[in-house]
């Protein structure tokens, strides 16, 4: 089993849901990006979904398109971001998930990636508009270097969409509590939370909600019937309101305990 899913099974054994909480990676700079990485891990994020900045991050609201956009103009890579990775996992040993989009994978070369993360630590990827009918180029290469990874499915997916997902997940499945952006609110995440436990039920897969979840009493709700609750914009704004360095990795840990309180069933 692979870190992350050791990370689930640990929760599930903890009667909690795993706590997975998004960080974009060279915001405001990566030179920060590793302290925060090592913050969120001490604070108690059981996974932890490294951004990699994009141009035009579609599924993402403002606050994370925002948070590229900084990051991008500070200079992030790629690259970068491996190496901001590699500089936290000397210091955790919490999972690292990369969170993005295809082109910037495409353009860098799928086996290149698998090799490249591996050697930085990461665990797996999330690749938000890669379907599973079409992964097969990034799937044959991750699977070489023992790397998860996680698919999403919608309020939309039928039976089908979600089987296929399924076959191709690694640790756990990523459920999108709402058709709409991150950071969106309104979601019904009651209702997300009995989907992804019945999604569970028929794919025997872990899933974890996304989307909408801002708050200790949304990860409260979300947990009592799924695997994990995945939280994001909600950090990106706390790093983004510091004024410091010191300030954002204060900011970070509080927003993340506060969290993970709402963890336990």
């Amino acid at each position: 089993m692979s870190r992350i899913g050791d990370a689930f099974a640990r929760a599930r054994e903890e009667d909690r849901a795993a706590l997975v909480i998004y960080l974009c990676a060279g915001d405001p700079d990566l030179a920060i990006t590793p302290e925060l990485i090592v913050a969120v891990a001490e604070a108690g994020a059981d996974v932890i979904e490294v951004g990699m900045p994009f141009s035009d991050p579609t599924a993402d609201g403002p606050t994370i398109q925002q948070a590229s956009e900084r990051a991008l103009a500070a200079g992030a890579t790629l690259p970068g971001v491996l190496a901001a990775v590699k500089k936290a996992r000397a210091r955790t040993d919490v999972p690292v998930l990369l969170f993005g989009y295809y082109n910037p994978i495409l353009r860098y070369g799928e086996a290149r990636l698998a090799k490249d993360a591996h050697d930085a630590g990461v665990d797996g990827l999330l690749v938000v508009d890669l379907p599973p009918e079409s992964a097969a180029p990034l799937l044959g290469p991750l699977r070489e270097h023992g790397l998860d990874f996680v698919p999403l499915v919608a309020p939309t997916s039928p039976a089908s969409r979600v089987a296929a997902a399924a076959e191709v997940a690694g640790s756990f499945l990523y459920y999108v509590s709402m058709t709409g952006v991150t950071g969106k609110a309104g979601a019904d995440l009651a209702a997300a939370a009995r989907r992804a436990a019945e999604i569970r039920e028929t794919t025997g897969k872990p899933v974890a909600v996304g989307f909408g979840i801002t708050s200790p009493d949304d990860v409260r709700t979300v947990a009592a019937q799924a695997d994990g609750a995945v939280v994001g914009s909600a950090v990106v704004r706390a790093i983004h309101g510091a004024t410091s360095d010191e300030g954002r990795v204060a900011a970070v840990k509080e927003l993340v305990r506060a969290l993970a309180s709402g963890a336990r069933r």
